[in-house]
C-alpha cells in the first residue's frame, strides 16, 4: 500500500495516493512514514487540517525523526500559522542541524513572517531559539518568550517526594527555587505521625522529634512499600524492620496501623505519601502567598515499576494535586546540572553525564548525553531498597551489639531503646563525614551510655552496600555502551553522597576524576522537577525552551509464551516515547483456537512468574487454523507519561483488541481513593486550625508578661492546663480578647 500511495504520489494522484496510505495505516498504525506521506498528500490536496492532523501523529509516533518536524512545519505554514511553523522547523533543525528541507522552510518561513508586517512575528522569527513541543493533551498556558507565565495562573510546582526527606520548588523570576517551611527549611522529614489520646495529626519535623516516644502511630520509609503487596519481598522484608504495625488489607495491600483515640485506624501507604504531598502543597501555597496551586510534577525512584508510579499518582490525587508528569529522580537531578554553570555542554561539544543519586532510601544511576540542550538518557538502573537507612541499620546492629558486649544492656527488644539507637546511629554517621571518629551517647532508663565509634568501622560494617552501588554503576556503563573513560562528569545527588567512602570509590572507578558537587545534593532533584513543571506550564523562558528531553525504560516489557516464558518487546533503557510491533502465533498446543490471551508483563526476569502483571486481554475472531499458522501483530506504544498502549491485531482477519495499562496497579478502588481525598480534606481543616491554635497560644504567652502578677499567673496556668491539641480555637480566641488581645 505504501508503495502504491508513492507511486501515486509522484504520478500528482493525490486521492489515491491518500486511499493508499491510508490502508497501509489500517495495518499498522504505529509506523510513522505512513502518516508523514498521507500529510504530504493530504497537503497537495488543499486539505489542510487533515495534513497538521497527520503532522501531528508523525511527529508523537517519531519525536526523534527530523523529517517530521518538516511535515508538521509545512502543515502549519499551510494552515497560516507561521509562529507555530518557525517552531516545528527550529525543533527539527535541533534535531538534524544540516538538513536542506528544515533549513529552507524555516528561511520562507521567516520571510513570510517579515512580510507580514507583524512585529511580534519579527520577533519570533528573529529568534532562533528551538521551542520544545508540547506532549498532546497536556494543558498549558504559555506566556511571551522571556516571561514567566501570567501572575494569575497558579504555577505548576516541582516536588521530590523523598523516602526521608522531600522538598519542593517552583520556577520564578527565571529560575527554579526551592521554597522553606515555616521554620525556614528547605527539607522536610517524609513523616508522618498521629497523636494516640487526641487524634493530632503531626507532619515533617515535628513528626519525626517525637517518634521515639510514639514508635507505633509514626510513620515513615513508607516510599519503600509504596505501589506493592504483602507478598512482595519488599514488604516482607521492610514489615520486620520497621517499629509500626503493617497489616494486609482488602486486595493484598500493606495497611498502616495506628491507634487514634482508643481506636485502630489503619492507612494505605498511598494516605501517608499523600500527607506529605500535601504539606508540600501547603508550603508552596504558604511561601507564594496563593491558595489554588493543583497541579504539580513528581519526581521517583528511575526503577520504580508502573506499579509504584501509578500509586505515586494516587498519593497526589488523595493530596489534592493533578500529577502532570512523573518524572525519573536522576533525570531531575540532570536538569538541574544542565541549568548549572557547567551544564553548558555547548561548550564542550556535548558531553556524557553519570547521575549517582543516593539518598536516604533509594539508590538510582542514569547515564545520559547532553547536547545543545537535549538531555538523552543513555541506561538507567538502581535499588529501590537501598539508601542512607541501610547504612544506619547496619549501625544501629554494630552499637547493639556492643551495648550488649560492654554494658550488659540488651535493647533489642525495647522498641524506645532502638528508636533512641536509631536517632543516635543516624548523628553518627553524619559526624563521620567531616570526623574521622565520633562519640555516641545513647540514654537507655535514664541512663547515659558513651560508645567510641569510628569511620573505619563503618567503612567495614556497609562494604557490602558500598560495593552494590558500584556494580550498579558498571551495569549502567555497559548498558549505555561507555567506558570510565568516556564520562566528562559524575554529578553526586542526594545526601548519602557526603559519605567520604563513597566518593572515594567513584573517584577511583573513575580514574581519580574529580566529582561534580556543584548542585546541592539534597535540593538538585526538586529543582530540576520545577524546571519540568515550568515546561508543561508553558514558561517561555530560554532555560526553559532550550531543553528536550529524552528518557527511557526502567524495566524491560513484554507478553507471556507458552510456557510462561517473558518475551521482551521494550527492552529496559528504551528512549521514551516509543513504539514497536512483533509478530506473534497461536500457542503450538492447541489447534484452530478462536481467540488468544494477551498477558503484559514488566520485568528482566527469563519467566512471568518472577516479572509483575500489568494488564491482560483477549483478541477474538482470530484465524482458525493449525497451531502456529496465525500472524498475530502485537505493538507496544508508550507514551512520556508512562502510559503503555497494547494492541494486538490477527493480520488475516484484522480482528483487534486492545489494553491501555495506566492503572495497572490494581491498588486502591476509586471508592477508596475518594473516601481518602475527603478524609485529606478533613485532616486539612484540621491541621490549619492547629496552626491557628498555635499561633494564638504564642500570643497568649507574650500578653502574659505584659500583665499585671496576677493576671500573669493566671493566664499562664490556664494555658499550661490542657494541650493545645485539648482546646479549641474559640477557646483561645475568648481567651485573647478577655486579655485584651486582637485575634
Amino acid at each position: 500500500m505504501k508503495a502504491k500511495g508513492n507511486a501515486a504520489f509522484s504520478a500528482g494522484n493525490w486521492v489515491e495516493a491518500i486511499t493508499s496510505f491510508t490502508e497501509a495505516i489500517e495495518c499498522d498504525p504505529t509506523d510513522h512514514v505512513f502518516f508523514s506521506n498521507r500529510s504530504a498528500a493530504y497537503l497537495n490536496s488543499g486539505s489542510t487540517a487533515e495534513a497538521l492532523a497527520d503532522a501531528k501523529e508523525c511527529v508523537r509516533l517519531s519525536p526523534a525523526w527530523a523529517k517530521g518536524y518538516s511535515r508538521l512545519g509545512a502543515a502549519f505554514w499551510k494552515d497560516g500559522n507561521l509562529v507555530e511553523a518557525a517552531t516545528a522547523y527550529d525543533q527539527g533543525l535541533k534535531l538534524d542541524p544540516a538538513n536542506a528541507a528544515l533549513k529552507q522552510g524555516r528561511e520562507e518561513v521567516t520571510k513570510a513572517m517579515e512580510a507580514s508586517g507583524s512585529s511580534k512575528a519579527a520577533e519570533k522569527a528573529a529568534d532562533p531559539t528551538p521551542k520544545p513541543c508540547v506532549p498532546s493533551g497536556t494543558e498549558v498556558s504559555a506566556a511571551p518568550e522571556g516571561q514567566e507565565a501570567p501572575s494569575d495562573v497558579a504555577p505548576v510546582i516541582g516536588i521530590d517526594l523523598g523516602t526521608t526527606f522531600s522538598c519542593v520548588a517552583v520556577w520564578q523570576d527565571g529560575a527554579p527555587r526551592v521554597l522553606e517551611d515555616d521554620n525556614g527549611k528547605k527539607t522536610v522529614p517524609s513523616c508522618v505521625a498521629f497523636m494516640p489520646e487526641t487524634g493530632e495529626r503531626l507532619i515533617g519535623e515535628r513528626a519525626k522529634a517525637q517518634a521515639a516516644k510514639n514508635l507505633k502511630n509514626t510513620f515513615f520509609d513508607v516510599k519503600r512499600i509504596l505501589g506493592q503487596k504483602m507478598y512482595d519481598e519488599a514488604v516482607i522484608k521492610e514489615s520486620k524492620r520497621l517499629p509500626f504495625t503493617v497489616v494486609e488489607g482488602s486486595n493484598k495491600q500493606p495497611m498502616l496501623q495506628a491507634e487514634i483515640k482508643g481506636e485502630l485506624r489503619e492507612f494505605a501507604p498511598e494516605e501517608i505519601s499523600a500527607m506529605v504531598l500535601g504539606e508540600m502543597r501547603r508550603i508552596a501555597e504558604a511561601r507564594l502567598g496563593r491558595n489554588d496551586i493543583t497541579k504539580a510534577v513528581v519526581t521517583v525512584p528511575a526503577y520504580f515499576n508502573d506499579a509504584q508510579r501509578k500509586a505515586t499518582m494516587v498519593a497526589g490525587q488523595i493530596a489534592g494535586i493533578e500529577v502532570l508528569r512523573v518524572i525519573n529522580e536522576p533525570t531531575a537531578a540532570a536538569l538541574a546540572y544542565g541549568l548549572d554553570e557547567k551544564g553548558g555542554a555547548k561548550d564542550k561539544g556535548g558531553c556524557n553525564v553519570l547521575i549517582f543519586d543516593l539518598g536516604g532510601g533509594t539508590f538510582d544511576v542514569s547515564a545520559l548525553r547532553i547536547e545543545d540542550g537535549m538531555f538523552e538518557v543513555k541506561a538507567t538502573g538502581g535499588d529501590t531498597r537501598l539508601g542512607g537507612e541501610d547504612f544506619d541499620a547496619a549501625i544501629v546492629d554494630h552499637l547493639a551489639a556492643e551495648l550488649l558486649k560492654l554494658k550488659k544492656i540488651d535493647a533489642s527488644k525495647d522498641g524506645k531503646a532502638m528508636a533512641r539507637i536509631r536517632v543516635a546511629a543516624e548523628k553518627a554517621k553524619r559526624d563521620l563525614s567531616s570526623n574521622t571518629t565520633t562519640k555516641v551517647e545513647i540514654i537507655i532508663d535514664g541512663e547515659e551510655y558513651v560508645l567510641d565509634f569510628t569511620r573505619a568501622t563503618f567503612e567495614s560494617l556497609n562494604e557490602a552496600i558500598f560495593a552494590r552501588t558500584l556494580d550498579t554503576v558498571k551495569r549502567v556503563l555497559a548498558d549505555a555502551k561507555l567506558e570510565p573513560s568516556d564520562i566528562d562528569d559524575v554529578v553526586l545527588v542526594g545526601g548519602s553522597t557526603r559519605i567520604p567512602q563513597v566518593q572515594a570509590l567513584l573517584r577511583s572507578f573513575f580514574n581519580n576524576k574529580e566529582l561534580c558537587r556543584s548542585i546541592n545534593p539534597d535540593e538538585a532533584v526538586a529543582y530540576g522537577a520545577a524546571v519540568q513543571a515550568a515546561i508543561l506550564s508553558g514558561v517561555r523562558h530560554p532555560a526553559c525552551t532550550d531543553l528536550l528531553l529524552v528518557d527511557v525504560t526502567a524495566l524491560s516489557l513484554g507478553i507471556e509464551l507458552e510456557g510462561r516464558q517473558m518475551s521482551i518487546i521494550l527492552p529496559r533503557n528504551t528512549s521514551v516515547p516509543c513504539t514497536k510491533t512483533r509478530q506473534f502465533t497461536t500457542d503450538a498446543t492447541e489447534a484452530f483456537q478462536d481467540f488468544l490471551k494477551v498477558k503484559v508483563f514488566e520485568g528482566e526476569r527469563p519467566s512471568t512468574d518472577a516479572n509483575h502483571l500489568l494488564g491482560e486481554f483477549n483478541v477474538q475472531g482470530i484465524e482458525k487454523a493449525r497451531a502456529g499458522v496465525p500472524e498475530i501483530l502485537v505493538t507496544f506504544a508508550l507514551d512520556a507519561n508512562g502510559t503503555l498502549l497494547v494492541t494486538a491485531m490477527d493480520k488475516k482477519t484484522q480482528a483487534t483488541n486492545q489494553c491501555v495499562i495506566t492503572g495497572a496497579c490494581k491498588g486502591l478502588g476509586s471508592e477508596e481513593i475518594q473516601r481518602m481525598v475527603d478524609e485529606a480534606a478533613a485532616f486539612a481543616k484540621e491541621d490549619e486550625d492547629m496552626r491557628k491554635k498555635f499561633a494564638l497560644k504564642d500570643k497568649l504567652d507574650n500578653r502574659a508578661f505584659s500583665l499585671s502578677d496576677k493576671n500573669r499567673d493566671e493566664l499562664l496556668e490556664w494555658l499550661d492546663e490542657k494541650t493545645v491539641a485539648e482546646r479549641t480555637l474559640e477557646e483561645y480566641e475568648v481567651k485573647l480578647r478577655a486579655y485584651g488581645g486582637d485575634v
